[in-house]
């Protein structure tokens, strides 16, 4: 097909304003589909997964495609809800253009400024859908009001645009038309349609088109306004890539099948419907199926086999992917996400698709034994697959810790491994990684001696235990002369001091920021061992500690919080409440960024609060900065609760 025959755009817009709904509606106006699926019933084309049926939403990106007027359209449907904020991400390095759904009922909502954000980081033109018009009380005028008041003073329905006064706007977009209209000269209704095409793709102007989904209202309105204003490949904003081999070189992209090829890979599908599938998209030349590519970011060829453009879960096979395109290529071994793909003779590399941070952590516990071996694979291929998955192991607490974007999210991810890998887990509140250290320094002993009939055990140690400065670790001195322990027994005491401050004193966690100095001693020519001089040191370290003033010390996590800025002042008691530090604040467009220093034990449940805050229109990162000394209302229980556990054992 010519590329000026070719539209894509995504769909995003809040949770439930009817995307998936819309991608329904055009496939079936299209004739693409013989029948309209529902998503109470589960039968639409794009909401396939399993999960997504019984949630009765969209967790994934889908792609769609559908023929109107000779012009091949593809769609991109995306999930709307915060914790899937991922799927758009990637969506959007795939697509010229976007379509804004807005619910006239509810008129702009937290996801729809989500998305318009996005859309302005992308550079992306927009056409806005405002839909649901079949429910009582909206008003197409209202909810226009909104967007224009929230959004952009020059959105416009589209059937009125000539009346607006957004002829300026019109005339920025092309030279000709501005040194005209600088003149005071009236433009033409032709040279204001001409001018419109360009206005939207510079993101001057953003067509509104009014409908309903549901039943089949505006569908050929926004079809006509997407052929008419949205770019074809050729004629989206510039496309820039860097040399491989001189990063800071950046150069633009030629648009057209003629030019070198190169394509770049936004998603990885792994699915029991679809199998192992990765979507890219081609910005210049051909790659024609069963060849090759190159892969620029792990310098390899790759054999391909059929190239595949897909209707939600059903692939159709195509003979090549040129210019435009958005295809998938099932099984291939190297390729992954971010990655740029090229012929081996002029490559470009692309930027990464930047993911947000997980803003939630559960540890997983397994609910049989069996299973935990079959838990840790299967969460490395589902993070694989969602890049917004964080699978870690914290080797202090013995703990498989996952990370999301939300409760929800989590819950998704609990609900796959049950399905799709026959495991299932329980989540709990991750435990936090504290340290132990002292505030004095003292001298003490350490002395094993075992006598049980033949030959016994005897080691002797003195240490002395110093405190050091915050982030030192662990160091060790040897100061023993004169053969007070010889020399074939001091690395038994130092191993069993070591072993001593991973297992911890006074409350089981590993002790840091201290200098031991092995002083003195004494041994036994028959009953010294190296175990015994192990034991003694161990019990040196312990007594040391327990005498040397011993506090807890905790993770402090740098935070940075985004806020419209009517939630500052709660947000920051919010803070306080947690014993966080607000140390500034900034402007960025209309929202504040408040950062902070936050103790991790008050982080844990702060997504859902944040959200409930803010009405979800709130958003945080997180990242370790330090350890501080824990205060020690808080300390002394986790203190006695271990040693209570202690006696227990004895």
């Amino acid at each position: 097909m010519d590329t000026s025959n070719k539209r894509n755009f995504i769909l995003v817009g809040h949770a439930q304003s009817g995307k998936t709904t819309l991608s329904e509606a055009l496939l079936y106006f299209c004739k693409a589909t013989t029948r309209k699926g529902k998503i109470e019933d589960g039968t639409t084309i794009s909401d396939y997964g399993f999960d997504e049926i019984e949630r009765k939403s969209s967790i994934n990106l889908s792609l769609l495609h559908c023929n109107y007027k000779g012009h091949r359209i593809q769609i991109v449907d995306t999930p709307g809800y915060a914790d899937f904020y991922g799927e758009p991400i990637q969506g959007l390095r795939g697509v010229d253009a976007a379509v804004l759904v807005v619910d006239a009922a509810s008129g702009v909502q937290v996801g729809t400024e989500r998305s318009w954000q996005m859309l302005e980081e992308a550079n992306l033109p927009c056409v806005i859908f405002i839909n649901k018009l079949d429910k009582e009380d909206t008003d197409i005028q209202k909810t226009l009001a909104d967007i224009k008041s929230v959004l952009s003073n020059n959105a416009s329905l589209i059937d009125s645009i000539e009346d607006q006064n957004l002829v300026e706007a019109i005339a920025e977009s092309d030279d000709r038309l501005l040194e005209k209209y600088l003149e005071g000269a009236k433009l033409t209704q032709e040279e204001i349609a001409r001018g419109l095409a360009q206005a939207v793709i510079k993101r001057r102007v953003f067509p509104v088109v009014a409908g309903s989904a549901l039943n089949d209202l505006g569908l050929s309105e926004l079809l006509e306004t997407v052929i008419k204003y949205l770019p074809n490949p050729t004629q989206r904003n510039k496309v820039i890539a860097s040399e491989p081999a001189k990063p800071e070189n950046k150069k633009e992209v030629a648009l057209s099948d003629s030019a070198p090829f190169c394509a770049f890979v936004f998603k990885n599908i792994s699915d029991p419907y679809v199998g192992q599938l990765t979507l890219l998209r081609v910005f210049s030349g051909i790659l024609a199926s069963n060849t090759a590519f190159y892969n620029v970011n792990k310098k390899t060829k790759e054999r391909i086999g059929p190239i595949y453009i897909l209707q939600g879960k059903e692939q159709r096979a195509q003979d090549a992917a040129t210019c435009g395109d958005i295809v998938a290529i099932a099984k291939l071994k190297e390729t992954t996400v971010s990655d740029s793909l090229s012929n081996d003779k002029e490559q470009f590399i692309f930027d990464q698709v930047i993911f947000p941070e997980p803003a939630i952590s559960a540890s997983v516990k397994p609910k049989s034994r069996e299973d935990e071996e079959k838990i840790s694979d299967a969460l490395h291929k589902l993070s694989a697959e969602d890049p917004t998955l964080k699978v870690t192991h914290d080797p202090q607490t013995k703990e498989l810790i996952i990370s999301g974007l939300g409760d929800i999210h989590l819950a998704v991810m609990v609900g796959r491994l049950r399905k799709r890998f026959n495991v299932s887990v329980e989540l709990g509140t991750p435990k936090v990684s504290y340290k132990e250290t002292i505030t004095r320094s003292v001298k003490v002993q350490g002395k094993f001696k075992r006598q049980s009939g033949g030959r016994g055990q005897y080691g002797d140690v003195w240490i002395e235990v110093q405190s050091l400065t915050r982030g030192k670790g662990f160091e060790f001195v040897d100061k023993i002369f004169g053969g007070a322990i010889p020399r074939n027994f001091i690395p038994s005491a130092e191993k069993g001091i070591r072993q001593a401050c991973l297992e911890g004193a006074v409350a089981g966690y590993p002790i840091e920021d201290i200098r031991v100095t092995l002083v003195d001693g004494s041994y036994h020519e028959v009953d010294s061992s190296d175990m015994a001089f192990q034991i003694a040191g161990a019990m040196a370290l312990r007594r040391g500690v327990i005498e040397a003033g011993p506090v807890l010390l905790e993770p402090i996590m740098d935070v940075e919080v985004t806020i419209p800025e009517e939630y500052l002042g709660a947000i920051s008691g919010d803070i306080n409440s947690r014993r966080g530090r607000v140390i500034g604040i900034e402007v960025k467009g209309k929202n504040q960024i408040l950062k902070a220093q936050v103790p991790l034990v008050e982080m844990f449940k702060y997504a859902n609060d944040l959200r409930s805050i803010t009405g979800g229109r709130g958003a945080y990162t997180m990242h370790f900065s330090h350890y501080e000394e824990v205060p020690l209302k808080i300390a002394q229980p986790i203190m006695a609760q271990y040693q209570d556990s202690k006696k227990h054992e004895e």
